[in-house]
């Protein structure tokens, strides 16, 4: 159950990918100090000792690591701080989250843990997490991936230009790289005197690093990027959605290099290159197949429609008719019956879930049982498969997804440091507050 345990953490991480993590669920106690004011809302002991718990439980196996709790207590409250920003600004526009979009995350997270709900809710009960609370703060997270997503729907367009030109660029051949990132912050519209002083702090920090203190451990203590408790990591990401100054050096580095400081419009960067790889070839199964369809409608029940295509069915395999010809004659799917019922080539999923399922279990000229599907029910007949090499097409959706990504990236920081920085925000906690920790982004 221990292992459980940690995967449940690991799934409610992974299930709402956020800017910021969310704490791990305790219940409020009733007598509860309040460690910051966030606005009109505030932020309270007990969900800080609770996030602390998290952040310690990941480091158990390297808890040398972490930096001294003063420091670590302040990184872990901002990390609280910008979710309860994210959280304000999301009701304020209206934002929710339904108790259906809810309970599919619930469902979600039990199945990647093996679990069912009775099983999801021991699990939860046992590691003294309150479902209701849980509940809630799954419903928050799906707040706050939707606020983002709300951002940078308006802020992220990308145009065939710039998707021809990346693919046209070296960057676009550089494969994938495995980054980690130490941030100092400068604040917007900061004087000379604070740059010099964030540049003065990120070069002690290179020395320390250089002096062989670890990486991660100087993210954690030091770097004020949202993913700062996760050792900076940022994970495989393709050259081509880094920034474009970025992916010129990440090209150039060696796995386990560290960068100088870099000077960003947010601050000072310290990168250290995890690995690289080259992207491989995409190499995907395509079917060939054509489909009858008869739909359902008010004067059509689905009993009917199964009915008929059970007959239309017979008659095929019977060898009493041509799928083809029966198709152009029968069927209601206007985007085939002309051509016989002709799908062409594609990849099992392409048609929907349930053709998908269904084309892996046929043979060649072997037609299917009825399928229902939701515009009534329907035939298939497989005409053949192969392997096919999709590079070409998968790397112009690769180059506009890399763009989309990087802009997304870029429009949501921004966001982000705006919000954190118009926001009143008062730290009640005198040990954390003591520790200078500039607003994230």
């Amino acid at each position: 159950m221990k292992r459980k345990s940690a995967l449940l953490v690991l799934a409610l991480a992974l299930t709402v990918p956020l800017v910021a993590q969310a704490q791990l669920l305790q219940p409020v106690q009733p007598l509860d100090r309040i460690v910051a004011v966030v606005n009109d809302g505030v932020v309270l002991q007990s969900e800080l000792d609770a996030a602390l718990t998290q952040v310690q439980r990941q480091f158990a196996q390297n808890p040398q690591a972490l930096p001294p709790k003063p420091v670590l207590e302040r990184q872990v409250l901002e990390r609280l701080i910008l979710m309860k920003l994210q959280e304000q600004r999301a009701e304020e526009n209206g934002i929710r989250a339904t108790d259906q979009e809810v309970d599919a995350a619930v469902q979600n997270i039990a199945q990647q843990n093996h679990l069912d709900l009775t099983q999801l809710r021991q699990s939860l009960a046992q590691q003294g997490v309150d479902y209701a609370a849980f509940r809630k703060q799954i419903a928050e997270q799906i707040m706050v991936q939707k606020l983002r997503d709300s951002v940078i729907r308006g802020a992220v367009q990308v145009s065939d230009s710039e998707v021809d030109n990346l693919i046209n660029s070296p960057l676009f051949k550089a494969g994938e790289v495995n980054i980690a990132q130490i941030l100092i912050a400068v604040p917007e519209g900061a004087s000379p005197d604070e740059v010099n002083a964030a540049k003065a702090k990120a070069d002690e920090v290179e020395k320390q690093i250089a002096g062989g203190m670890d990486f991660k451990a100087a993210a954690i203590r030091y770097s004020q990027a949202p993913n700062a408790l996760d050792g900076g990591v940022v994970g495989w990401r393709r050259v081509d959605e880094l920034a474009p100054a970025l992916a010129d050096l990440a090209i150039k580095m060696q796995p386990g290099q560290v960068t100088p400081p870099l000077r960003a419009p947010e601050g000072f960067y310290i990168l250290k290159l995890e690995g690289k790889r080259a992207a491989p070839p995409v190499i995907v199964t395509e079917y060939h197949a054509r489909d009858l369809l008869i739909r359902t409608s008010d004067l059509v029940s689905s009993a009917q429609a199964e009915q008929k295509i059970l007959a239309l069915r017979k008659d095929i395999v019977e060898h009493k008719a041509d799928f083809a010809a029966l198709a152009r004659k029968d069927s209601q799917d206007d985007t085939t019956a002309n051509d016989g019922g002709d799908m062409g080539w594609f990849t099992a999923d392409h048609w929907g879930t349930v053709v998908g399922a269904a084309l892996p279990k046929l043979k060649d000229g072997e037609v299917s049982q009825p399928l229902q599907v939701p515009e009534g029910w329907l035939l298939v007949q497989r005409l053949g498969m192969r392997q096919a090499d999709r590079t070409m097409q998968v790397e112009r959706e690769q180059a506009r997804m890399a763009i989309g990504n990087r802009k997304a990236e870029e429009a949501y920081n921004n966001f982000l440091r705006d919000l954190r920085s118009s926001a009143y925000v008062r730290i009640m906690l005198p040990e954390a507050a003591a520790v200078a920790a500039p607003p994230q982004g």
